[in-house]
């Protein structure tokens, strides 16, 4: 079997997602092909992984890819890919997603899913990730495409609805909410044995239920728990216990996400919220300089002391080629299009995270029925800006664009309309080649 990886100099993360596929007793005598545009980084990779390979038995084989000119052969005859490209990298892309708007008076946390630099994103990487179909249709028609990519729900809804491929998107947020959530609030004895129902979109799905072991609900000791843990000294995640109270329910994606995907927290007019909920701007950029630090001196360790034992990690990639390679029933929370409307409340054409399971047969989503009323609500001041991204890149109308970031709701709070498309117009030009003509 072979499974390739798009973005293999992705390291850190295509170590865990292989060492993970080496742990299975049903992947570890695969062939992973590895591919990038960028050498360096993916011999980083392939020195790391085949060191890893021997010590867990050197059952696998790993083959190298490197540019677009082999990217035919590095998909040929997949039965799985798995996506963690970044278009453009921190340097340039990134830093012009934070720097532009700032001159407009913009401020970011992440800026990878929502806002405008997930918009901006959204845009350098869908034309990526055309060609990625079109060589999968054509090599490996029958491939499953396992989506790490940001921004998740238009990337991932982008290739639902205008390619053939096979597509999950995969968010590791999903599997470690209720776990967070019970640190959080120092509840970890109610962890293990409980239920949970997540549902609702990527970085913005809803807690809707979580249980004990013996089924009695929690949420009424969580409210209380979090007015009481928001405003203490150590407390990191006051957005989300914020939204637990002001909106009833927890939601998947850290603070430091959610500050930016309303109009509520990041507010040039109030600058003393940043200080009061802890919100850190510019905390992308700053982590893409650490872990560019960071790796450089952890691969200097590998190299020197060798390669650790791997042990699987939750993310869901190798669980879902288990479960569709060996038929083994496995549940994951999965990045699908609203088809049948899984989610009542939400429009068919949007990318919803929900219960989804897995088996030999494929991956099937569950129907969740109605969000509750102000969590659709939450979630729909999302799905806009969402819908018309991917609508700019599908008609390369600009005015779409324009309209994607007026809908933003941050950027709306913050910026007037003609503010608001003269920085578009500004990210579009400074970007150059790296975006889609539009007209």
């Amino acid at each position: 079997m072979k499974i390739t990886f798009m973005g293999a100099g992705s390291t850190v993360f295509a170590r865990n997602v292989i060492g993970d596929c080496m742990c299975s007793e049903y992947l570890c005598e695969s062939e992973f092909a590895l591919y990038d545009i960028d050498e360096k980084r993916l011999r980083e990779s392939e020195t790391i992984l085949s060191a890893m390979n021997r010590s867990m038995g050197g059952k696998a084989r790993i083959t190298t890819y490197l540019g677009v000119e082999n990217r035919k052969d590095a998909l040929r005859g997949a039965s799985f890919v798995v996506n963690a490209i970044q278009v453009g990298l921190y340097d340039p892309c990134t830093i012009i997603d934070f720097e532009v708007p700032k001159k407009y008076g913009l401020r970011q946390t992440i800026g990878d899913t929502l806002g405008i630099g997930g918009i901006m994103r959204a845009l350098r990487t869908m034309p990526v990730l055309r060609d990625f179909a079109r060589d999968i249709q054509e090599v490996c028609p029958d491939a499953w495409f396992l989506n790490y990519t940001n921004p998740m729900a238009m990337l991932t809804g982008y290739l639902q609805r205008y390619t053939g491929v096979k597509t999950i998107g995969l968010c590791h947020s999903v599997q470690v909410c209720r776990e967070s959530l019970f640190k959080q609030l120092h509840m970890e004895e109610y962890y293990e044995g409980g239920k949970e129902l997540i549902a609702g979109i990527n970085h913005m799905a809803w807690l809707l239920q979580v249980q004990d072991k013996d089924g009695r609900d929690l949420y009424p000791m969580i409210k209380e728990r979090a007015k009481q843990r928001i405003w203490e000294e150590d407390c990191l995640d006051r957005v989300r216990l914020d939204y637990i109270d002001k909106f009833g329910y927890y939601c998947t994606e850290s603070s430091e996400h959610n500050a930016e995907y309303n109009m509520f927290y990041i507010k040039s007019k109030y600058p003393e919220l940043i200080d009061q909920y802890k919100i850190p701007l510019d905390e992308y950029p700053r982590r893409c300089v650490n872990q560019i630090e960071g790796w450089a001196k952890e691969f200097q360790q590998i190299q020197k002391d060798g390669v650790k034992e791997h042990k699987r990690s939750k993310e869901y990639a190798s669980h879902i080629m288990d479960a569709i390679v060996a038929d083994i029933p496995y549940k994951i929370g999965g990045n699908v299009l609203n088809q049948g409307h899984l989610i009542s409340n939400l429009p068919q054409e949007a990318c919803v995270e929900v219960p989804c399971l897995v088996d030999g047969q494929g991956i099937h989503p569950t129907y969740v029925g109605a969000l509750p009323v102000q969590c659709a609500a939450m979630n729909m001041t999302n799905i806009n800006p969402q819908l018309l991204t991917i609508e700019a890149f599908v008609t390369r109308k600009r005015e779409h664009l324009y309209q994607a970031a007026m809908l933003d709701p941050h950027t709306a709070s913050e910026l007037d309309v003609d503010t608001i498309i003269k920085m578009c117009d500004d990210l579009i030009e400074t970007h150059g080649d790296w975006m889609p003509e539009l007209q």
